[in-house]
C-alpha cells in the first residue's frame, strides 16, 4: 500500500460516489481472508491499513490460555507475560508479521476489492436514479431484438421491453427513438433491472399530465382510465374548476393536445369522458360515442343496464364488444346494453 494507493481511492471517491473509508474497510476484511487462504484457516489475524500514508499492518492473534492445545490460536499466560506482564487468561495478543509473498497477495486482493466495491457503487447509483422514476415516462433508444424482448438503451442501463409490454401494432427498429413507461425498478445481483412497456395504462395517464397544464396544476383531474393497446383508449375527467371544462382542456386548442397524445401512440383512438358522481350518468358518457336513451345502475350489484336505439346497439357494444368492455372497465361497473322496446315496435310496424 501506498499514498499513491490512497489518492487513487480518493479519485474514485470524487468519481464514482463511493467513501475512501467504505473502500479501505472492506479491503482490511478482504485481505484476513485472503491471509487465511494462504497460511490457514485457522489462524486469526487483523490487517489495519493507515489512513494516513497507505502503510498495512498484519497483526497475528492468539489466545492467553493455561494450557496450550492449539499454537496457531492459542499462548501460554507464561509466554504472553514474557512479552508484556499486563495479559492475563483470556486475552487477546496481538503480535505483527510479515508474511513472505503478501504484499502480491494484498495487491491483488485491493484491485478485486475495489474493482467490486466500484460495481456495486454505480449499480446502487443507477438504481437509485431509476428508482424514482417508476411510474414515469422515460425516453430510450432501441438496440437489439433478443427472444422476442426489445432491449433499450436508457442511458445508464439497459430497459427491457418484454413481448407483453409491447404494442403488437407498433414495429420497433434499431436505433429508433421511443417514450416508455417505467414500470419496476428491481435491483438484482447483476444490477438494476427496469422493466418498462407501451401498453400500461400509466403511459397514457402521464402524457396526459404532461401535455394539460391543468392537469398538472390539479385544475383537471383524471379520475379512470381503461386501454386496450394499440387500438383505443377511454379517460375519465373532471374539472375541480366550474369554469373550467375538463374535455376541453384535455383536447386542446383545435385538438393539439390530444393530438400529441394520439401521435405518441401511433394513432390509437382516445375517448375523453367528462367523469359524474351520478353513476348512470357516468355509464351513459362512458359508452361514448353511443348515445344511451336510459340507464339504471346497480350500485350495491355493481350492475347498470342501459337502453339505446336500435341503430346506436352496434355501436354501444363496439367491434367484438370494445366500447362495452373500455366502459365497464373504466367505471368498474358490469353493463347490460339493451335495445329499446319502441325501437322494436317501429321496426316491426315498418
Amino acid at each position: 500500500m501506498s499514498e499513491d494507493f490512497l489518492m487513487l481511492l480518493e479519485e474514485f471517491e470524487k468519481e464514482k460516489g463511493i467513501s475512501r473509508d467504505v473502500l479501505i474497510e472492506a479491503l482490511e476484511v478482504a485481505l484476513v481472508s485472503a491471509y487465511k487462504r494462504n497460511y490457514g484457516a485457522n489462524h486469526l489475524v487483523r490487517v489495519e491499513i493507515n489512513r494516513t500514508n497507505g502503510s498495512m499492518n498484519v497483526f497475528l492473534q492468539r489466545t492467553v490460555v493455561g494450557t496450550v492445545e492449539d499454537p496457531l490460536t492459542q499462548i501460554s499466560l507464561i509466554d504472553a507475560k514474557h512479552v508484556n506482564p499486563i495479559y492475563e487468561v483470556g486475552d487477546i495478543m496481538e503480535e505483527e508479521t510479515v508474511p513472505q509473498t503478501f504484499g502480491r497477495i494484498a495487491a491483488q486482493t485491493a484491485r478485486q476489492v475495489v474493482t467490486q466495491r466500484i460495481r456495486e457503487a454505480e449499480r446502487g447509483i443507477i438504481y437509485n436514479e431509476f428508482v424514482s422514476k417508476e411510474n414515469d415516462i422515460i425516453t430510450g433508444i432501441v438496440q437489439r431484438i433478443e427472444k422476442r424482448n426489445i432491449m433499450v438503451d436508457i442511458g445508464k442501463t439497459e430497459a427491457i421491453l418484454t413481448p407483453q409490454e409491447q404494442v403488437h401494432a407498433e414495429t420497433y427498429k434499431s436505433g429508433q427513438r421511443i417514450k416508455v413507461y417505467v414500470v419496476e425498478v428491481n435491483n438484482t445481483t447483476k444490477g438494476p433491472q427496469v422493466l418498462i412497456s407501451r401498453t400500461h395504462p400509466g403511459l397514457v395517464r402521464r402524457l396526459f399530465e404532461l401535455e394539460v397544464p391543468e392537469i398538472q396544476n390539479g385544475t383537471v383531474e383524471i379520475k379512470s382510465i381503461s386501454r386496450e393497446a394499440g387500438s383505443r383508449t377511454k379517460i375519465s375527467v373532471r374539472s375541480n374548476d366550474p369554469n373550467v371544462d375538463p374535455i376541453g382542456a384535455c383536447v386542446g386548442p383545435k385538438g393539439a393536445r390530444v393530438q400529441k397524445i394520439v401521435d405518441e401512440l401511433k394513432g390509437e383512438k382516445i375517448d375523453i369522458i367528462k367523469y359524474s358522481d351520478d353513476i348512470a350518468e357516468y355509464i351513459s358518457a362512458a359508452l361514448s360515442p353511443a348515445k344511451v336513451i336510459s340507464a339504471t345502475a346497480d350500485e350495491e350489484q355493481k350492475i347498470c343496464t342501459v337502453t339505446v336505439l336500435g341503430h346506436q346497439l352496434s355501436l354501444a357494444i363496439g367491434k367484438e364488444g370494445q366500447n362495452a368492455r373500455l366502459a365497464a372497465k373504466l367505471t368498474g361497473y358490469k353493463i347490460d346494453i339493451l335495445k329499446s322496446e319502441s325501437d322494436e315496435e317501429t321496426d316491426d310496424e315498418a
